[in-house]
């Protein structure tokens, strides 16, 4: 039966030029609960309020869904569960399936798309899920009636069967249904990092775990991070996938993994700092803690390659590491590390940390964070005066400053590295040490800017030199 759907979406397409009705569709992917709005600004009607949760099986893939709050979605939901055939609605955007009779309810249509949508025609009944995007509206009016908030790309090659049904509530798949069985990851190299950034499992704070302050392509995968982190070296994709799991197996187990350091009321006054927290990388309960900084030449934050990286490897020693997402510019930034810093102090109990001997870590910029604060101190910064760190960890920045109030500093940096020469940190560490406070370097041979935790590099294994370091320097 030639499906009416087909023929008047391939109209719609093919028909009109317009292509600003379709903006990229990064939010949509929100944690979605019954009565809460979901971001759907794409569907008619803007804003849409979500009815109940649904899963769909698509072969071995579980995926979540939401039904909006409309006549046409409860109609829908009234024939669920179902098992249905997809069939190719339009090559490369998107497929349907049939229904058995018309919708008796009908909602508002419009002709409008995000990826993931679900929309009613009502001529030939069928419902058509958008599984890539397209900067066409359709000429035929659909009723938007629900969203997959997983990712739907496995649908640009899969054609069969689904299986569409209500997820119960307080059902244990339902809330990890996607998360991998026996140890086997979510996320690989050919995930895309929208995709992250959109999974529910992170909520509103998924956007931060990339740089919020850079443009990101539609179609950057975990594979290709170093495409947006300029100036930095070595970006492993092994590294960068096992981030992305950990940070979400942690946050599906219901671990708080991201704190706001700023109130609402903060916040409110000042949007930017909305752009700014604490990722959490927990180690050993009452453990000493560590703040890790990311650089990003004072632009943007490489937080998946400068800070998180080392955050893991600390908690794998049972220390408590923080990952701070701060605001770029160097005096906000030292505002941000200085009130992490308070934050971290003021909910030692509740974060089940040991406040005394902390360390401050940082690479490029956020090197230059860390040693600012390990010499000024947090009262020059705006907040009330803490301790200072137990010891400052510093990776290739030109900093030359020595203030004579340094804490024990250890530094690391490349020959080859264009942006900070190495002579520079070898002199500061010089005059630290004559002051007689412990401080070393080391200088890696032919290594550039930005090579982070250095694997499969000279200086891999820097890490845990320095965190012998910090050790040595902890008062006894």
């Amino acid at each position: 039966m030639v499906k009416k759907i087909l023929s008047f979406l391939i109209i719609g397409l093919c028909v009109l030029g317009m292509t600003g009705c379709f903006a990229s569709d990064h939010t949509g992917a929100s944690s979605a609960q019954e009565g809460q709005p979901q971001d759907s600004s794409l569907e008619p009607g803007g804003e849409q309020t979500v009815m109940c949760s649904i899963r769909v099986t698509a072969g071995d893939t579980v995926l979540d869904g939401v039904l909006y709050d409309n006549p046409t979605a409860e109609g829908f939901a009234e024939m669920l569960p179902l098992t249905v055939d997809m069939w190719d609605a339009v090559p490369d955007f998107a497929r349907a399936f049939d229904l058995s009779e018309r919708i008796a309810q009908k909602g508002t249509p419009g002709r409008q798309y995000g990826v993931g949508s679900l929309a009613y025609w009502d001529e030939d009944p069928s419902i058509a899920l958008i599984y890539k995007e397209s900067r066409k509206e359709t000429i035929v009016p659909v009723v938007p009636i629900g969203k997959i908030t997983s990712d739907v790309s496995l649908f640009e090659e899969y054609g069969g069967s689904i299986t569409v049904e209500i997820a119960e509530d307080g059902d244990e798949a339902s809330e990890n249904r996607d998360m991998a069985k026996d140890g086997e990851a979510v996320y690989t190299a050919n995930t895309k990092v929208w995709d992250v950034i959109n999974d529910p499992a992170f909520g509103e704070y998924g956007r931060l775990i990339f740089p919020a302050d850079r443009s990101i392509n539609d179609n950057l995968t975990l594979g290709n991070v170093e495409n947006i982190l300029t100036w930095y070296s070595y970006v492993n994709p092994d590294r960068t996938v096992e981030l992305a799991n950990y940070l979400r197996e942690q946050a599906a187990s219901g671990e708080q993994i991201f704190y706001d350091i700023y109130t609402e009321e903060e916040k409110a006054a000042d949007p930017a700092k909305e752009d700014t927290g604490l990722f959490f990388f927990r180690g050993t309960p009452k453990e000493k803690f560590a703040i890790t900084n990311a650089g990003g030449g004072f632009a943007y934050v490489a937080a998946m390659h400068d800070s998180f990286p080392h955050a893991l490897e600390l908690s794998k020693k049972g220390y408590n590491a923080f990952a701070l997402i701060y605001r770029p510019g160097a005096q906000t930034a030292c505002e941000d590390l200085a009130r992490a810093i308070a934050f971290i102090h003021e909910n030692a109990e509740e974060l089940e940390v040991d406040v005394s001997d902390y360390s401050l870590w940082g690479g490029s910029a956020g090197a230059r964070m860390a040693a600012w604060l390990g010499s000024y101190g947090t009262a020059a910064f705006g907040e009330a005066d803490y301790p200072k760190p137990g010891a400052v960890i510093m990776q290739y920045t030109g900093l030359s400053e020595v203030t004579g109030a340094e804490p024990p500093t250890y530094a690391c940096v490349g020959t080859s590295d264009g942006i900070a020469y190495y002579g520079t940190m070898e002199d500061r560490i010089r005059q630290i040490r004559r002051q007689g406070t412990s401080a070393e370097i080391e200088v890696f041979e032919r290594l550039p800017h930005g090579f982070g935790l250095g694997e499969g590099t000279v200086a891999e294994g820097w890490l845990d030199r320095a965190v012998r370091f910090w050790e040595d320097n902890m008062k006894k």
